[in-house]
């Protein structure tokens, strides 16, 4: 099991949303972030509003996948966020060491879904 965390764009989260559906993998989190990479202080232009490069805002998902999705996951994920220019983000694929499915009990793999 893998905990796939990706960190994107905020302008192509339905395009990743609509990517990961079509491989079939639909239990996902979305939370809303503030960071900073490559741009260290260079502000951009986001949906006409000038942002300081410092802290941008980005997309957060997290998504908990059995071994069999993980490359299904990424590639999705790569398809659909990327655009070439710097601010496209960045995938971190972290070992899970347990998911409970707080309903039924489940644990591991089934869990999982």
């Amino acid at each position: 099991m893998k905990l796939v965390i990706a960190i994107i764009q905020s302008s192509k989260l339905d395009m990743v949303m609509k990517a990961l559906d079509e491989k079939e993998i639909y239990l996902k989190t979305v939370s809303t972030v503030l960071g900073c990479g490559r741009q260290k202080g260079v502000s951009e232009v986001y949906r006409g509003v000038r942002e300081a490069g410092n802290l941008l805002k980005k997309v957060r998902l997290e998504i908990g996948v059995n071994d069999e999705y993980l490359e299904k996951t990424i590639e999705a994920i790569i398809k659909a966020a990327q655009t070439g220019k710097i601010g496209d983000g960045k995938i971190f694929v972290v070992d899970l060491a347990e998911c409970i499915r707080i309903r039924t009990g489940e644990r591991g793999h089934s869990a999982i879904g």
